[in-house]
């Protein structure tokens, strides 16, 4: 019997993700996948802010960035007109990545792939889990291989990223809660004539919608449309060019000319839960906790956000020195997330898809003159990729959300993501959260220098904890220093001194004001056991 600390199944996004954050902790990991390689087509295309920012502490999101496309706009088609309108062209503050970032799938796991074979960390593809025994401290899981044979891992945690029909889930005995969208839809990969490059087009009629989302490789174009109610194809039922053409034609007066697919697939839509996102030893993150409509473009970025959160408190556990209810805040953190974009996605398929008449009626006639005046409002478009962007996600009600004495009036509170802000003219990072990459937590010790007692601050020297000030000039008439900037977006104006501790998945746990270090001390050896 071969042994691991930590057993991932699954390779899609979130299965890479949660060993890539592994990985750089230090934790021993396998991940292992039924599929004999990883994704060719496109599936997912877009990739949240949040995402990018979680994704930056495994050095990918530079790459990602650099062959994907930020620059997308929004053409809306309906009763024969045309309206562009710009998207996410914010430059908001708080974030390195203020745009909706379009990747396909496939793009996606291939950096991620690359990142981990880079760590010595491969894939081991063709395995399939196919047994699940609870032990004294851990688990014992059955793998078949490609070949036939099969080997016994005892592990202590297993970790399920192996999508809607997960072993792991089944194996485990967690329920999986919903139904299925009645409605087929088309989804294809393939060249379109007649249509503007860089743009996003939606065809809006009283059937539904048409989307050609611009993808750039394999294809130049990704193509969802939704069936007529009659039609019920099955996934298995190969679809042909012809059909898919014939489809489009009804949506755009046969003004656009497909060609050339390199996929092309029938697909239901599921909207479904896991009664609980832990057994034990047993975890479940991505679409084997919950899977919904591609609506948002939610789907594989909360994935994504299930393993960043998981995984360093697996390693954290592993350690063996921190509260034994940690592992439970994975539950009460995200599952709520999972709800709140399974209710979100719902709605918006809803409206795509409905044949009521009075949503019919907004659909086609409402809409298109609505949503161009809308977005044409600089805050209005803030407003709605807010709403995507997953940048607002918090945990506030975690018993891991800490507020400490004298906390101040504004600025992000425990369980908020920290906000980036330039640290210009500094040595070692020019924003504070290139400051917070570095696996593990930090601490911000904010303020003048002089109000911070020498012997307590050494107290906070660890492997697991980097510290590091934000200070301000002591001597008034002195020009601001490179901290100024990111003190004031947390809230300490100038004169005032901070706490805040920055977990790894860049979520503050702690803050207090002044510098009283008597309630982070307590927080640190609960939660970090030091």
């Amino acid at each position: 019997m071969s042994a691991v600390e930590v057993l991932v199944v699954g390779a899609g996004p979130t299965g890479l993700a949660m060993a890539g954050q592994l990985a750089a902790l230090g934790v021993r990991v396998r991940v292992v996948d039924r599929s004999l390689d990883r994704v060719q087509e496109s599936r997912a295309l877009a990739i949240q802010p949040r995402t990018l920012e979680v994704l930056a502490s495994l050095g990918v999101t530079d790459e990602m960035t650099a062959v994907g496309n930020r620059a997308v706009r929004l053409c809306l088609h309906a009763r024969g007109r045309a309206r562009t309108v710009p998207l996410f062209d914010l430059g908001l503050s708080g974030t390195a990545y203020p745009y909706l970032l379009f990747l396909s799938q496939a793009e996606t796991e291939r950096i991620l792939n690359e990142h981990l074979a880079a760590v010595g960390l491969d894939v081991e593809r063709g395995v399939e889990m196919v047994g699940l025994d609870r032990a004294a401290d851990g688990a014992v899981a059955t793998l078949r291989h490609g070949d036939g044979q099969t080997e016994r891992v005892a592990t202590r945690y297993v970790v399920g990223c192996d999508g809607a029909h997960s072993a792991v889930r089944h194996l485990a005995g967690i329920g999986f809660e919903g139904a299925a969208y009645p409605q087929t839809f088309v989804l294809a990969d393939l060249e379109a004539d007649g249509l503007d490059t860089g743009t996003a087009h939606v065809f809006l009629s009283e059937r539904g919608m048409l989307f050609f989302f611009p993808l750039g490789h394999p294809t130049t174009w990704r193509l969802l449309v939704m069936r007529p109610p009659a039609e019920v194809a099955s996934p298995d039922t190969p679809v042909t060019l012809h059909e898919v053409q014939a489809l489009a034609d009804t949506y755009t007066d046969a003004t656009v000319r497909l060609r050339d697919p390199v996929w092309m697939t029938n697909f239901r839509l599921h909207h479904r839960a896991a009664t609980h996102y832990r057994a034990a030893s047993v975890f479940l993150a991505g679409d084997a906790a919950h899977i919904h409509s591609p609506a948002g473009a939610q789907g594989m970025n909360t994935g994504i956000q299930d393993a960043v959160n998981l995984g360093w408190k697996l390693a954290q556990a592993l350690r063996g020195n921190a509260d034994s209810t940690l592992l439970d805040t994975y539950e009460i953190e995200r599952a709520p997330v999972g709800r709140m974009v399974l209710r979100f996605s719902d709605r918006a398929f809803t409206v795509a898809t409905s044949t009521n008449p009075a949503v019919r009626f907004a659909r086609t006639r409402i809409a298109p003159a609505l949503i161009p005046v809308m977005l044409a409002s600089r805050l209005a478009r803030a407003s709605a990729f807010r709403t995507v962007s997953q940048l607002g996600i918090t945990y506030r009600n975690s018993p891991l959300s800490v507020e400490g004495p004298r906390p101040s009036r504004s600025g992000p509170r425990p369980g908020d993501r920290l906000p980036d802000a330039p640290l210009s003219g500094t040595a070692d990072a020019s924003t504070l959260h290139r400051l917070t990459s570095m696996p593990g937590w930090h601490l911000l010790l904010c303020g003048p220098a002089a109000g911070w007692p020498a012997g307590d601050t050494v107290r906070l020297a660890g492997e697991q904890l980097t510290v590091h000030w934000l200070t301000e000039p002591d001597a008034v008439g002195e020009a601001p220093t490179s901290a100024a900037q990111a003190l004031r977006r947390l809230g300490l104006g100038t004169g005032a001194n901070g706490v805040l501790l920055v977990r790894p998945d860049g979520h503050i746990g702690y803050r207090a004001g002044g510098t009283d270090l008597t309630g982070l001390f307590a927080y640190l050896d609960r939660w970090l056991g030091s």
